[in-house]
């Protein structure tokens, strides 16, 4: 069992493992590797949608000052 996690989340946790044939603790660790990487992506599109709007308003500007 790994401690702080519900019962239920261990249970299908050891059921993966053994059917993947690997231990508890990998998965949790590419569980940890995937939550990180998902979290970089979507500030990444964050990042790309906000600069997308700065550069509309922008536009928007020049065109209505035209």
């Amino acid at each position: 069992m790994i401690p702080g996690l519900p019962q239920d989340l261990d249970h299908e946790l050891g059921r993966l493992a053994a059917e993947r044939h690997v231990s508890k603790s990998a998965l949790v660790i590419e569980g940890v590797r995937l939550l990180i990487e998902k979290a970089h992506s979507e500030a990444l599109i964050e990042r790309g949608f906000q600069l997308a709007l700065s550069h509309e308003g922008e536009a928007l500007d020049w065109l209505t000052d035209a």
